[in-house]
């Protein structure tokens, strides 16, 4: 597959397998932006992620899948959200949460307090939340139900709770290592 795909136009899909080996039915376009052939003609690929799509139906399985795909957009939202439900506050929220998120897992880990810059770049809403989904690394059911989702202001939502959740267990963790620090083990 991966001769073809750098043969061709370097893009293939990616879709999430779990331990069942059932695939799932949305994956994503991952482009090669940077490929090294091994010795033993595997390959270390760097990809980014593009496009969504949904299996629409596997036309092949051999050598590889091949599917048919529906690409996926985000619907805007069916009614006004509520004062500071919009995508863009949301975003910010988001933001924030990354900020303290990083700043706590930093000092628990004995890395030196720095600020953390602008996480969002620039972007907008909608690849900003798949940029905060894509760093939740570890999660991978928690990363294709975020992919799945196809409104940015709910994407966002659950990257918020998820955020928040990782911030509650952090100052936890953080106050346990204040009120108990290690002491330094004797030789």
């Amino acid at each position: 597959m991966m001769h073809t795909v750098l043969q061709t136009d370097l893009r293939f899909g990616v879709v999430f397998a779990g331990s069942g080996g059932s695939a799932a039915e949305v994956g994503c376009v991952g482009e090669v932006v940077k490929h090294e052939r091994l010795a033993d003609d595997r390959f270390f690929l760097i990809c980014k992620g593009q496009q969504r799509f949904r299996v629409a139906r596997v036309v092949r399985t051999k050598p590889y899948l091949v599917a048919a795909v529906q690409w996926l957009e985000d619907r805007p939202p069916a009614e006004t959200p509520a004062p500071g439900e919009d995508a863009e506050a949301l975003a910010a929220d988001v933001e924030a949460l990354m900020r303290d998120v990083i700043r706590i897992a930093n000092r628990l880990n004995g890395k030196p307090e720095k600020e953390v810059g602008d996480l969002r770049r620039g972007l907008f809403p909608t690849p900003f939340s798949f940029y905060v989904g894509n760093t939740f690394e570890g999660a991978p059911r928690e990363q294709q139900a975020l992919l799945e989702l196809e409104d940015t202001a709910a994407r966002l939502r659950r990257e918020r709770d998820t955020l928040r959740n990782t911030l509650n267990y952090l100052t936890a963790a953080s106050a346990v290592k204040d009120a108990f620090p290690s002491s330094p083990s004797s030789g």
